[in-house]
Formats: structure tokens, C-alpha cells, sequence
């Protein structure tokens, strides 16, 4: 469910340009020449043009909303040196002043899009939140979150690094070719609730035994067959041995 994170699929590449030598202009629709605008010049402008806009590297950001933005940019995403290359999680490159004086200007630009999601996985159902993550995330990223290889060559990334409002805002704005869960689909207890479950399996118990990195059966498969073949190599020249 969670999806993958590629900007392409939100048209968001808040791009590390150069500041343009044009002087900033007074926006009747933004905080014009305040903070939040020097940072967008500086370091999305030259992608999304002057205003939001857009240009030839990137589709505009007026009405994108501030959970898309924020999401981008709290997951280090954004900005970016190069918009051909893939989005990965990387740590932000803004203090969280800068990154909220930015999200009120993108959205000062023009109405749309979703708001950042208040999330209280505290107040969601266990139960309920493991049988959404089951029926809509597990698929993608598989059953412990850790992540998994989808579809035409893309990856689900890992869930354990996002933060409660990270992974809520994920599922309203549906980054990449992840499908967007509104509230007539997903609701603010349902949200609640499978933020607490994604955010639980982080640090779930191991009952079997050894976690070896919760990668999957392949890797499990592959370790119990090098140990057992081990441990009958060993056997076989013990036997030898004694013989």
C-alpha cells in the first residue's frame, strides 16, 4: 500500500537549483520575500519555476498540498541535484523552521491537495491496523515492512525509518504509483490505527527464533540450507574421523 516513493508519480522534484538572478517578486497569494520564498527560489525554482508553475523538468506544484510537500521534504527527497535520477529517503536538508516556512509557501500558491494528517496511532485498533496493513501494505512491502522488489523493476522501500506522520501522509497523498487512501476510504480511526501497527512492526518479537534481519523466506531458506549442509559436512568427517 505504502508504495514507492518516486516523486515522478506526485510530479514533485524539488530540484537544488541556482538562485535566479531575477529579483523576487510580490505574490498577492504568498508571503512574498519572506523566508519560506527565498527558500524556494534558491533551491526548487529552476525545476518548478518561479511561482510554482512548473517548466520542462518538472509539472507544477500549485495545489499540490502541504502533506505532499512535507512529506518530500521531512524524507530528505527533496530537494534534488538531478531530476532524472530515483527519490530515496535521505536526511532532510532543512531545520524543521525552514521545512515549515517552505510548505506555507508552496501552499500559499494556490489551494488543493491534501493537509498534513494530525495521527494518534496511540488511540488506533491493534487489531484493526494489522488487518489494513494485511490487506493493503503487505503486498508491496511485505509483512514485517521491511520492503521488497515490486513491479517493473521499482522497490517498496522499508517502513522502519518513517515517522508516524511520515507514513500517514504516504497514505494520503499516495507517492509514486501508490494509490492515494482518502478519508471516504480510509478514515481518521482507520489511520490511526494502521500507523500504530506499521509503527509496532519496527519491533516485533521474534517467537521462532533469530530475525536474520527479517529479509524473508528466501534469505531463511538459504541460511537454514548453508548451516544444515554444514553441519553434515561436520558429521560426515567426524564419522570419517572415528571410523
Amino acid at each position: 500500500m505504502l508504495g514507492l516513493w518516486l516523486a515522478t508519480g506526485l510530479g514533485i522534484t524539488l530540484c537544488a537549483g541556482v538562485t535566479p538572478a531575477a529579483p523576487l517578486t510580490t505574490s498577492p497569494q504568498g508571503p512574498a520575500g519572506g523566508r519560506g520564498e527565498v527558500l524556494y527560489v534558491t533551491h526548487c525554482s529552476s525545476c518548478h519555476g518561479l511561482g510554482g508553475t512548473g517548466t520542462p523538468q518538472a509539472l507544477p506544484l500549485i495545489g499540490v498540498g502541504a502533506a505532499a510537500v512535507d512529506f518530500m521534504l521531512t524524507t530528505g527527497r527533496m530537494p534534488m541535484a538531478d531530476p532524472n535520477q530515483p527519490t530515496l529517503r535521505q536526511p532532510p536538508r532543512f531545520s524543521r523552521a525552514e521545512n515549515d516556512a517552505l510548505v506555507a509557501y508552496i501552499v500559499s500558491l494556490g489551494p488543493g491537495g491534501p493537509p498534513i494528517p494530525t495521527v494518534r496511532p496511540e488511540r488506533g485498533s491493534f487489531a484493526r491496523g494489522g488487518q489494513l496493513f494485511g490487506e493493503n501494505c503487505a503486498p508491496c512491502h511485505g509483512a514485517d515492512g521491511q520492503g521488497a522488489a515490486v513491479a517493473q523493476g521499482q522497490v517498496a522501500p522499508s517502513l522502519h525509518e518513517a515517522t508516524p506522520t511520515q507514513i500517514a501522509e504516504a497514505i494520503r497523498i499516495g507517492p509514486g504509483p501508490m494509490p492515494k487512501f482518502g478519508r471516504q476510504i480510509i478514515d481518521a480511526g482507520d489511520l490511526d490505527a494502521l500507523v500504530r501497527y506499521v509503527v509496532f512492526l519496527r519491533h516485533a518479537p521474534d517467537p521462532g527464533g533469530l530475525s536474520l534481519g527479517h529479509e524473508g523466506p528466501v534469505i531463511e531458506g538459504f541460511v537454514a540450507w548453508l548451516l544444515g549442509l554444514g553441519l553434515m559436512v561436520v558429521a560426515i568427517r567426524l564419522i570419517g574421523t572415528t571410523t
